[in-house]
C-alpha cells in the first residue's frame, strides 16, 4: 500500500496488472498508475472535493500551457466559473522536500496565468500562499472553495 500521507483516509479504487498498480482517477475517469506523485495528487484532489468543497468539474489535470514560449504542464488546476485559475497546485512525492527554491519556482511558473493561490504538497507537508506586492504571503491552511471565490 502506499505511503501514509497527511491527509484523511479517503477511499479509492486500486488494481493490480501484471507488476503495475493502478489508482482511479475520478476526474479523468481513468486508471492511471499509482506513482509516489500520483498518490500524492490523488489525495489532494479528494481532501480539496470532499472537505473544502471545490467542484471536481472546475478541476483541470496536467493541463497543456505555453509559458513564456515553453510548454508547461499544470498538476492541478482548479478554476472558478468565469474559468480563471484561483487554485494552482503543484504536487511532489513524499521524500521530495518543499524549500523555499520550490516556492519560488512555482511562483514563476504561475506567473503568467495569475492564480488567486498555489499550493505545493508533497503529501506530507502543504504550502500555500498568494502573491502579493511584496512577494509570497503565506496562508496558514488550504482555504476552502468559497474563501478563495
Amino acid at each position: 500500500m502506499p505511503a501514509k500521507l497527511n491527509f484523511p483516509e479517503f477511499e479509492f479504487r486500486i488494481k493490480e496488472e501484471g507488476k503495475r498498480t493502478y489508482i482511479f482517477d475520478s476526474i479523468r475517469k481513468k486508471y492511471l498508475v499509482l506513482t509516489p506523485e500520483e498518490w500524492v495528487r490523488q489525495n489532494l484532489i479528494h481532501y480539496l472535493v470532499q472537505v473544502l468543497g471545490y467542484p471536481a468539474g472546475l478541476m483541470q489535470l496536467e493541463k497543456k500551457v505555453m509559458v513564456n514560449g515553453l510548454s508547461r504542464r499544470l498538476d492541478l488546476a482548479v478554476m472558478n466559473t468565469s474559468q480563471r485559475i484561483i487554485l494552482l497546485a503543484e504536487c511532489k512525492a513524499p521524500h521530495v522536500e518543499l524549500s523555499a527554491d520550490t516556492v519560488y519556482q512555482a511562483a514563476a511558473y504561475g506567473k503568467m496565468l495569475n492564480p488567486k493561490i498555489y499550493l505545493l504538497s508533497n503529501g506530507l507537508r502543504h504550502i500555500c500562499f498568494s502573491i502579493g506586492e511584496k512577494g509570497p504571503e503565506f496562508l496558514e491552511a488550504i482555504p476552502s472553495y468559497l474563501e478563495v471565490c
